[in-house]
């Protein structure tokens, strides 16, 4: 047990992932239906506690691996269409959501400050846009020199990072083909020197549908499992849930079938892309226990994106998990709790005999302080 523990810890890694700091709940004097943060207390409170206390004098390394900004859930910027994924669309849409959430992004900055404290910011798929560097400076900008020091953005999704030996995390976005992206060929400049951003065809999908639906019904992208969400509508909420699936259908076939023929005139090619093209939100307990058995040496592997809080040990002894996300997720799944900050945490520990172990761990973050009340949304 961690409390009766006697061996010195010599580092903890804890991991976030999948925040989505949006534009805030009201923009431009109206109800903001696409925020999907609402615990920026509950998260100053977490930075606030690992890096003080018993963790003072520790080295700890907090890794965001993917998706603390949400650059698509921004509902209005003065600029639409291609221009939505424009360099200038891409800083005006960052400092919307800076400014929005400015406690969140002063204790992180506080939390750089301190002393054997870093932050290591993976990106993901819904804040892609950081790949411009006007971007990652702009961000750059809201940390005190002295902070900088000690926080990374991390722009490559396609190798991963590796905080200790044995401890592997990739956001995982780049499991599936609708949202991985290719970060070295992903700028288009046009010939008057305006640059792009060509986001994958499921950044398109979120918002030229979900966004539209969350309009209506605002919980469209947080219920788990989304078969079970899908049987639940059509017999509670027939008409939207019907209008939902003819969008999704309508929407793949106008934008990838034609592009899938185009590639191929091979049927069982055909098959074998529209296969891999509709593989949202994998299993991805079955891939990553292939790669586990695949990497001898990597002893724990950490992931997100789909938002479901994951903690699972092979015969190996391997551990995989899901750090789940920091936004509200509702669950039609018995046994599944809502509202659950869950965070990973890795304990490098020196032992008497042996060398360093890991002690590894999946939390759900209550906090210290003691919040009057909680808003429901």
């Amino acid at each position: 047990m961690r409390f009766l523990q006697k061996d010195k810890i010599s580092k903890t890694i804890l991991v976030i992932s999948d925040i989505h700091l949006g534009a805030g709940q009201y923009i431009n004097d109206h109800r903001n239906f696409l925020e999907d943060f609402h615990f920026d207390e509950e998260l100053v409170d977490f930075l606030e506690y690992y890096s003080s206390g018993d963790y003072l004098g520790r080295e700890v390394e907090l890794i965001i691996n993917g998706d603390l900004f949400d650059h698509l859930a921004v509902p209005y910027v003065p600029y639409f269409d291609d221009e939505y994924w424009s360099e200038k669309s891409a800083l005006k849409k960052t400092e919307i959501i800076l400014d929005a959430h400015k406690e969140v992004i002063n204790a992180l900055d506080e939390f750089a400050s301190k002393k054997k404290k870093k932050i290591t910011y993976i990106i993901g798929n819904h804040d892609a846009e950081v790949v411009f560097e006007s971007v990652q400076e702009l961000i750059y900008s809201r940390f005190s020199e002295k902070s900088r020091e000690n926080f990374k953005i991390l722009l490559n999704p396609e190798s991963n990072y590796t905080p200790h030996e044995g401890v592997v995390l990739r956001h995982g976005h780049e499991y599936e083909m609708a949202h991985s992206f290719d970060v070295n060929n992903s700028i288009i400049e046009s010939k008057t020197g305006e640059k792009y951003f060509i986001p994958p065809w499921g950044s398109y999908y979120v918002t030229r549908i979900i966004n539209k639906f969350k309009e209506e019904r605002s919980y469209i992208n947080a219920v788990r499992p989304i078969r079970k969400f899908l049987i639940n509508g059509l017999i509670y909420d027939t008409f939207f849930t019907l209008r939902f699936m003819l969008a999704n259908a309508f929407y793949f076939i106008m934008v990838r079938s034609i592009y899938i023929f185009k590639q191929s005139k091979d049927l069982k090619k055909i098959a074998s892309m529209v296969k891999k093209e509709l593989e949202l939100f994998q299993d991805y307990e079955v891939l990553t226990e292939n790669y586990l058995r695949d990497n001898q040496d990597v002893k724990v592997l950490i992931v997100g994106h789909t938002h479901e809080p994951i903690i699972r040990t092979f015969s190996s002894g391997q551990t995989f998990i899901n750090t789940g996300t920091w936004t509200k997720m509702y669950h039609l799944d018995f046994g599944k709790g809502q509202d659950i900050l869950s965070y990973a945490a890795v304990d490098i520990v020196e032992g008497k005999e042996k060398g360093p172990r890991l002690e590894v761990a999946l939390n759900n973050w209550k906090g210290t302080s003691n919040l009057p009340y909680n808003e429901l949304t």
